[in-house]
């Protein structure tokens, strides 16, 4: 099985307090399921440290509409670019096959079973304010958890489902297989982008 990490990031600020400048974004919380370890793990802003070597060591990093904004905000930390490591986004998946971008709330509401996200980022940022950083971190873990059901359903599956404006749930193509020119276990250099 190959070494995945399913992340998901929350911000102290949104892009009207910064001006549109992804550089200011700064991270409050983020949060992995490692299905190498089969745990979800959050970490703080000041502990981004311990999550470098988890990202440099998996075989490939899944998130929701991460290449746009996650990667993007954790490259404000990262000495690397992260945007070069083996990624999956969700959201691009879903551009590919509809031609448009759906929120992740709404595609889990139409594909799975009682698996919904808890609140949404403005409210993460209130708990920023407020110092409600367990509050952050289990809203961000029901958010990976979230991408994490819809991955491994797209995976397993080769769709997923929306509503449409009638109403009706329908499926969509999606490929969110393991690429196969990546080997698993075999032995392969870390995910480095450092200029050695």
């Amino acid at each position: 099985m190959p070494n995945e990490i399913v992340f998901d990031i929350e911000t102290q600020n949104t892009f009207a307090d910064v001006d549109n400048d992804f550089k200011k974004l700064r991270v409050s919380v983020i949060s992995l399921y490692r299905y190498e370890t089969g745990q979800y793990e959050s970490y703080t802003e000041g502990e981004l440290g311990k999550v470098w070597p988890l990202f440099e060591h998996a075989d490939r990093l899944i998130g929701f509409n991460s290449e746009h904004f996650d990667l993007p905000v954790l490259n404000n930390y990262y000495l690397g670019d992260l945007l070069s490591f083996p990624h999956l986004d969700l959201m691009k998946c879903v551009k590919q096959s509809l031609g448009i971008r759906l929120k992740l709330a709404d595609i889990a509401a139409a594909t799975l079973d009682n698996v919904t996200k808890s609140a949404d980022g403005l409210q993460a940022i209130r708990w920023w304010k407020e110092g409600k950083i367990d509050e952050i971190k289990k809203y961000c873990e029901q958010d990976v958890r979230v991408t994490k059901e819809l991955y491994e359903f797209g995976r397993d599956n080769g769709q997923l489902f929306y509503k449409s404006l009638t109403g009706e749930m329908l499926p969509f193509a999606v490929d969110c297989s393991f690429p196969k020119a990546n080997v698993v276990g075999a032995k392969k250099s870390i995910n480095l982008t450092l200029p050695f």
